[in-house]
């Protein structure tokens, strides 16, 4: 057995308009952190500071390169983008309304029963469960017994979180990941062992404006 645990750090990016805006970011090009959310990755990096970080991936989108760019700026290591770490593909969705899409069937299914959902055009939230786990597994195997930091989304960070403790599938939406929060997987050579979960102890306050007051989601699997 390991002596000591491989320790995976999962960070949520920092805010974005998207989610002031209530729409479904999904893979669009060029969203990017607005100025509360670089406060948040600025004190994120700051938080993490003292951790012995041997490698920072990032999911390849704007969001998470910035925020994960801040990060490794405060720990002088590169930032490695990797796509299995990246956001649901949400097909046809990308950038609409959640007001809008909250009024069909498919959006009332992703609620009640997401391991039978599948995106217009996009992935299914197994398929990103799938994927998601298979990056962290190759990850983890590259670097035994360090600590690695990956910088991903709402949804890929819950599905792997309720996966490593056995949590099914349509359960995961229990799990809350905010932006710039920290949550913890500790993998011994048997098993996978939860640390923490949406740590956001470092956040700073949000602005007094009602849109961004809140950690409205950015992914699909949750609800305001």
């Amino acid at each position: 057995m390991a002596e000591k645990p491989t320790r995976v750090l999962l960070v949520r990016h920092g805010m974005n308009d998207f989610v002031k805006e209530r729409r479904l970011a999904g893979w669009t090009p060029g969203v990017r952190l607005n100025e509360y959310g670089r406060a948040q990755a600025e004190a994120l990096a700051e938080r993490l500071a003292n951790e012995s970080i041997s490698a920072l991936y990032s999911s390849p989108l704007e969001r998470t390169v910035e925020t994960a760019e801040l990060i490794a700026q405060r720990i002088q290591l590169p930032v490695i983008a990797h796509d299995g770490i990246g956001e649901t593909r949400v097909g046809e969705w990308t950038g609409k309304p959640i007001e809008e899409l909250a009024k069909t069937e498919l959006w009332r299914r992703i609620q009640m029963s997401p391991s039978r959902a599948r995106f217009p055009d996009g992935e299914s939230f197994a398929e990103t469960q799938a994927r998601m786990v298979a990056t962290l597994d190759e990850l983890i195997a590259r670097h035994p017994e360090q600590t690695i930091l990956v910088v991903s989304h709402s949804d890929p960070i819950k599905l792997a979180l309720a996966f490593y403790v056995g949590l099914s599938l349509d359960l995961f939406q229990r799990l809350v990941v905010d932006t710039a929060s920290i949550s913890e997987l500790g993998f011994h050579d048997l098993a996978a062992r939860l640390v923490r979960v949406n740590d956001c102890a470092h956040v700073p306050p949000a602005p007094v404006e009602p849109e961004v007051a809140t950690q409205a989601p950015e992914g699909a699997g949750e609800t305001t």
